[in-house]
């Protein structure tokens, strides 16, 4: 049995098994950190990589929510899964990791939010984002936007044009890679290390980036992702308006002009 049939077998096992998990404690570590796990424990992507090279192409590791373990995301033959890693780095567990106040699956496979019709703006950091227009504006416009996405690369073009229609304007674009374009991520992450639309907008264009080294932050990035997933935000582009509102989907310069000025 090869090493991803195995792995598919153990998650089909787990997901059996199901039930069991709310209800059997499962301890990650025998003793335990008192203090941040990153400061004792680490894996690279290239690690990770070389660890579960018989799996997949490990696309992404970060400490899993369950202390002492960490979350692996790959890929083999266009599909995507998750598994855990131990911080020993000997064992992999397949399946899901459930909260057991909530009875709810955790991590990657914790189920999506309801796109919320309207957030709390006050909720919404303008930290980690490329600004577009007035930096100093009294209005606010916040834009989700993914790299590789065609239709935000249309929608960019006409957030220039409502830029220049109103003057007052703030426009803040938070980069959110989707999970469907598998470079967008990476390059959000070179895109806002250097917080440049010029690299951004050369995405659009199909044009090469730099490419990301270990150096390059994902911090800014993941914490956009976190948010969007509580907000229950799962396409690109998406506007979250001055007042709140959260609208999915192109809108043209006109268009955006109108909502911004409450006549749509």
């Amino acid at each position: 049995m090869s090493w991803f049939k195995g792995l598919k077998y153990l998650v089909a096992a787990a997901s059996a098994l199901a039930p069991l998990a709310l209800v059997v404690p499962v301890f990650a570590m025998s003793g335990g950190c008192g203090g941040e796990c990153a400061s004792c424990h680490s894996i690279t992507l290239q690690e990770a990589g070389s660890l579960l090279k018989g799996i997949g192409v490990v696309k992404d590791v970060k400490p899993a929510e369950v202390r002492g373990l960490y979350e692996v995301t790959f890929e083999q033959q266009g599909n995507s899964g998750v598994a855990y890693v131990d911080y020993s780095k000997k064992y992999i567990i397949a399946g899901q990791a459930f909260d057991i106040a909530s009875r709810q699956p955790v991590g990657a496979n914790a189920p999506a939010a309801k796109q919320q019709e309207r957030l709390d703006p006050k909720t919404l950091s303008s930290n980690d984002a490329l600004v577009m227009g007035n930096p100093k504006g009294k209005k606010k416009l916040f834009v989700f936007t993914d790299p590789e996405c065609p239709y935000c690369a249309k929608a960019h073009g006409e957030l220039k044009k409502l830029a220049a229609l109103e003057p007052d304007l703030a426009i803040y674009i938070k980069l959110f890679p989707l999970k469907m374009h598998p470079n967008a991520y990476d390059k959000s992450r070179v895109i806002l290390a250097a917080k440049s639309l010029e690299l951004l907008e050369n995405s659009f264009a199909g044009k090469a980036l730099p490419a990301a080294t270990e150096a390059t932050p994902k911090k800014p990035v993941d914490e956009t992702i976190r948010f969007a997933a509580a907000a229950g935000i799962n396409s690109t582009p998406t506007l979250v308006l001055p007042d709140g509102r959260v609208l999915p989907g192109f809108k043209d310069a006109a268009t955006m002009q109108k909502l911004l000025t409450g006549t749509n």
